[in-house]
């Protein structure tokens, strides 16, 4: 009887939060004999959370050569100019990736600008991702993960991210020897708004039926029978009996008070939500002088993409600010994208479920965890005071990019743009918790495609 062998490349720290801290392993097995975990993260991560099912394999770290990089960035401009008539985030996007350096980098960016806006049909977008890939064709890296792939002999790869760069050399591997290859959409927001995915994949999996219309728009190469829509396992801790804690333990966990209210501000990374320290400021001001109808609790939970080093002085004025660091390891310095290497702990995604569950209101500047406090039905708000007149960093430009425009037009979040209307939306939601909850679930009925139990048990997606 042959044997069954699957590989799965772990990209990053979400990644091995939504596809190790699970059930998914076990789901596996029911499948599989042999499991070969290709990861972008240290091997040592993975002891005590796999079985002997499991063979791990720590990847290099690919530092992208110059002319790899050029390609890349043709490619991803390209794109963008593709589409940017009939988006404002991919517009915004461009602007962003515009610039008057004269660095090395400056000066291709500025040529991958000219070329690309020259030439960005979809032929021409998978010609640049063609000589992009020819130039690691014959890379170290590329022919040590060849004959790791010769060796294991995989029936498919199955990528947990489709974006970082640094996969691209194993995605090649496995084109070389064959191999199907499968990427995961990470996140709502990758399509509508980001870059060019990092190379073609045979088959694709999204979280619904509304992200698998993006790809196709997106991608106009990719055929339907090319996507598989399994919902999406970023929410699934929310209703696995492994994370989920009490009540009480979540107040005494935090020292929380529990006759008050707990509003939870949760933040965004330095990058796009720099406005965090004066929403949290505005908070902790209005308790402070009693300026809302109810006495309550300010629990700050940081972004798991940065330290800490950025709220100190917050910290040090409002000492009744109850603070929740995710905790999150750094698992490996001097990596060409950081961020990837932040690993999750199961104590973590406990401590965030119980916030997501006990907490009565949640503030975030438009990110995703406004699905995470739907989830348990919980009143959203979304300030964005900034704008392009006012001299604040221009956050309400995020109400225009599509995967969040739908959000603000639902009705299932408060949109809020100065002090007075923050205080009274949260009021209101104290009072009135429940006022948007038909909308907040057909929200959430449109950005997640399949029931949250049993996500990771569909395995159908990835075979």
């Amino acid at each position: 009887m042959n044997r069954r062998k699957a590989g799965i490349v772990i990209t990053d720290g979400v990644g091995f939060r939504n596809f190790i801290l699970s059930d998914f392993p076990t789901q596996l097995k029911k499948r599989f004999d042999t499991i070969h975990i290709y990861s972008c993260l240290p091997k040592d991560v993975y002891t005590g959370y796999l079985t002997e099912e499991f063979s791990v394999h720590e990847l290099g770290i690919f530092r992208e050569p110059l002319k790899s990089w050029f390609f890349r960035k043709i490619k991803e401009v390209a794109h963008l100019m593709a589409h940017q008539d009939k988006n404002f985030g991919i517009q915004d996007n461009l602007s962003i990736n515009r610039t008057k350096q004269f660095t090395p980098k400056g000066i291709l960016t500025r040529l991958a600008f000219l070329l690309s806006g020259l030439f960005h049909s979809e032929k021409w977008i998978l010609r640049w991702e063609k000589w992009q890939y020819a130039t690691f064709r014959n890379h170290p890296l590329t022919k040590e993960y060849r004959k790791l792939l010769q060796d294991n002999k995989p029936e498919f790869l199955f990528f947990t991210h489709q974006r970082p760069p640094f996969i691209s050399p194993m995605l090649e591997a496995a084109r070389q020897e064959g191999i199907p290859v499968s990427a995961f959409i990470f996140s709502w927001d990758n399509l509508p708004s980001k870059g060019r995915m990092c190379g073609t994949f045979d088959t694709y999996i999204v979280w619904s039926n509304l992200m698998k219309e993006e790809l196709l728009d997106f991608y106009p190469s990719i055929q339907s029978e090319q996507i598989h829509v399994g919902g999406t396992p970023q929410f699934e801790p929310y209703v696995m009996d492994t994370y989920a804690t009490t009540r009480e333990l979540f107040l005494s966990r935090f020292e929380l008070n529990a006759t008050k209210p707990v509003v939870c501000y949760s933040c965004g990374d330095s990058a796009t939500s720099r406005n965090d320290e004066l929403y949290i400021s505005v908070l902790a001001e209005s308790i402070k002088h009693n300026l809302l109808d109810r006495e309550v609790q300010l629990l700050v939970r940081t972004s798991p993409a940065e330290g800490t080093e950025r709220f100190a002085e917050l910290k040090r004025d409002y000492p009744f600010i109850v603070w929740n660091y995710p905790k999150w390891i750094y698992a490996r310095e001097n990596h060409p994208e950081p961020w990837t290497q932040r690993i999750p702990t199961r104590e973590d995604i406990q401590d965030l479920r119980a916030i997501l569950e006990y907490s009565d209101v949640n503030i975030n500047m438009c990110s995703t965890m406004s699905l995470d406090f739907m989830q348990f039905d919980k009143p959203v708000i979304n300030p964005v005071f900034g704008n392009a007149e006012n001299g604040l960093y221009n956050d309400q430009r995020f109400l225009k990019y599509a995967h969040y425009q739908r959000v603000a037009e639902s009705g299932a979040v408060a949109i809020v743009k100065n002090k007075e209307e923050l205080i009274a939306a949260i009021n209101n939601a104290l009072v009135h918790p429940q006022n948007a909850s038909a909308e907040r679930k057909k929200l959430l009925e449109l950005q997640i495609g399949r029931p949250l139990k049993g996500t990771r048990s569909n395995c159908r997606g990835i075979e």
